[in-house]
């Protein structure tokens, strides 16, 4: 079933057979020359006819203008100029094609969908260059696997599709055991550079006889819906389509709607909550967290969200509205003289991509007349670890240089080097929550953290443990000198009104938000 496509292939215009050889360049591109027979029967003849002077005066260029292909902007069009692959409009045509050619002989066709699930984190690490290089091999694997009847494009970013040729039998079983060969070729390790790369690839597919009305855009989406679905599960899946889909479809895209005019009537907004320094026992920041407040008085967290507007592209919009929602609360807390030093921003690494990132950050702060030094950047560990962009480096660079602080979010699950922590201006480390549970039990969770606490000493960097839950967890990471700490076991997230309530009140007392009575912070 899957076999090694040939250096040349013929197609069948119509009654006139066109003769395409592709050649691929280093950079992954393929070039075509078109050599119609029709043509060259045409110069056979008229050469037998003609004196040879006019045939090459006159003729012959003619005949090699339309030889080898007048229409180089409509090739160009119709290719990826980075993999060399058709794009959509050679899928829905080929689907077309196969959905007829099999509904005629009574055979089957189907459409599978490829996406690498960790791309994300390699753009974190990788440069363009490296990135081009991943998606340029990952076509050539999928290209080389598949037979001459078949048709491979990319669709955009790391997703890749396949219209199978027509078959005489392809049921589920086979169809899944087809996706799962791909799969299987295309998460092999790639060395890129420096870098070894594991790619890590979900597919989602549709057979025709599946998928009722059966259109091409139809089985394109189905087989799409169905990598959607798989991915939801974790990276890795493999999804055949099936009819409910299309009705948690629809209800994600009435959900993704909502979430949007959430964003835009101003339903999320920060929510805060307060870290706290071990050594003189105060709060003296807080973390902004998106939480979307519906009107009916519910709360919904991030997870509920996010990804809603990471797909509809608004995460620059949410951004922005954290920031000054968090540096808003800030200023209010210094005009009720609550003693906050500083807040914590979250910023994705397609924010830190942006251009104008330091420009539009020093606007804001200089709005609420906030000195830059009371905002810490917080970024993912993944951003810094192997070789960020130059946009992100540049950004993070520009945003010290401003005053911000820059605090390594989730540390210890991103593989970051000492060598990538020195090469930006990290202020200090925020060790993952997932070092932290159990601690005061587990002596494997304490050498990790210890070591982690010994690394940050000796960059002299500050350190705050995430996620600290109980009583016992908050002793021991005191005790190994840890100097933050956030999590519920000081408090939960909460608005910023019920934020300075709580500061306000007397301790272990807080309105409608609860406090371990029992926590000594004084």
């Amino acid at each position: 079933m899957v076999a090694p496509a040939a250096p040349g292939r013929g197609r069948n215009d119509g009654g006139r057979m066109t003769i395409h050889r592709e050649s691929v360049a280093p950079d992954g591109r393929q070039g075509r020359l078109i050599a119609p027979c029709t043509m060259l029967c045409l110069a056979t003849w008229l050469a037998t006819q003609l004196p040879g002077f006019l045939i090459a005066a006159f003729l012959l260029p003619a005949i090699l203008a339309v030889t080898i292909d007048r229409r180089p902007h409509r090739q160009r069009a119709d290719r990826d100029p980075l993999t060399g692959l058709d794009r959509r409009a050679s899928l829905i045509a080929a689907l077309a094609a196969g959905t007829e050619e099999a509904a005629r002989r009574r055979e089957e066709t189907a459409c599978l969908v490829f996406e690498i699930d960790n791309f994300r984190s390699f753009e974190a690490r990788l440069d363009r260059e490296a990135l081009d290089t991943l998606l340029r091999l990952t076509a050539r694997r999928l290209v080389a696997a598949l037979r001459d009847s078949d048709t491979c494009v990319r669709l955009d970013g790391p997703v890749f599709a396949v219209a199978l040729g027509v078959m005489p039998r392809l049921g589920q079983p086979d169809a899944e055991r087809l996706a799962q060969r791909l799969q299987d070729l295309l998460s092999l390790p790639l060395r890129i550079g420096e870098e070894d790369l594991r790619p890590s690839l979900s597919a989602g597919f549709a057979r025709a006889a599946g998928v009722s009305p059966l259109t091409p855009e139809g089985l394109l989406q189905a087989a799409t819906l169905a990598l959607i679905e798989g991915q939801r599960r974790g990276p890795g899946t493999i999804r055949a389509y099936d009819h409910a889909m299309q009705a948690r479809n629809r209800a994600r895209q009435r959900h993704g709607r909502d979430v949007g005019r959430a964003l835009e009537n101003g339903e999320i907004r920060p929510f805060f909550q307060p870290q706290l320094c071990l050594a003189i026992g105060r709060v003296t920041g807080a973390e902004a967290l998106a939480r979307w407040h519906r009107p009916d008085g519910v709360t919904v967290p991030p997870v509920d969200f996010l990804s809603a507007l990471e797909g509809a592209g608004r995460m620059r919009e949410l951004g922005a509205q954290i920031l000054d929602g968090a540096l808003a609360a800030l200023s209010d807390w210094d005009a009720r003289d609550l003693g906050i030093d500083r807040v914590g921003v979250n910023f994705s690494a397609e924010e830190l991509r942006q251009a104008d990132l330091v420009d539009r950050v020093g606007f804001a702060l200089g709005r609420y007349g906030l000195d830059p030094g009371r905002l810490s950047v917080e970024v993912l560990e993944t951003v810094v670890a192997g070789r960020p962009d130059d946009t992100v480096a540049a950004n993070l660079h520009g945003l010290a240089r401003l005053g911000c602080r820059i605090d390594l979010d989730d540390f210890g699950t991103g593989h970051a080097s000492i060598t990538s922590i020195r090469r930006f201006p990290v202020n200090r480390l925020k060790i993952d929550r997932s070092f932290v549970r159990g601690i005061d039990r587990d002596m494997t969770q304490r050498r990790i953290v210890g070591a982690i606490l010994t690394m940050a000493d000796r960059l002299e960097l500050e350190a705050l443990a995430e996620g600290v839950e109980t009583p016992g967890e908050l002793e021991t990471i005191r005790e190994m000198g840890c100097g933050h700490l956030q999590g519920f076991v000081l408090a939960r997230p909460m608005a910023a009104a019920d934020f300075a309530a709580w500061l306000a009140a007397p301790r272990g007392e807080s309105p409608g938000v609860p406090m371990a009575q029992h926590l000594r912070i004084g």
